[in-house]
């Protein structure tokens, strides 16, 4: 099984900063992304940005340009995202996905985490 775990989410204040991490381990064959995406009440979950393990590029949402920043290691196969200048609205619940391969057989499919909390107050 492939599992996702992210860390990081808290309380913040506005104008503030957090990092969350996206751990990938299991049975990884091949990662060929991971993303960010967040979900607040009554909305529909939205893409924030991603990093492709094939061509090393990073994309982001439209919302959250110049603010989060989306970075990898490689090597412990984990995605992070630097959250800064934070607004009431950033406040939502987290979550990672990685598009994995889990054998040379495998169809490539998609795994997500369980998501991490982030609230924004004043």
């Amino acid at each position: 099984q492939v599992r996702l775990a992210e860390s990081g989410g808290g309380l913040v204040q506005v104008g503030g900063s957090l990092r969350l991490s996206c751990a990938a381990s299991g049975r990884i064959f091949s990662l060929y992304d991971m993303d960010w995406y967040r979900q607040a009440p009554g909305m529909k979950r939205e893409f924030l940005g991603g990093f492709d393990w094939i061509s090393g590029s990073t994309t982001y949402g439209d919302s959250v340009k110049g603010r989060f920043t989306v970075s990898s290691d490689n090597a412990k196969n984990t995605l992070y995202l630097q959250m800064n200048s934070l607004k009431f609205e950033d406040t939502a619940i987290y979550y990672c996905k990685a598009k994995v391969k889990r054998t040379s057989w495998d169809q490539v499919a998609d795994y997500w985490g369980q998501g991490t909390q982030v609230t924004v107050s004043s």
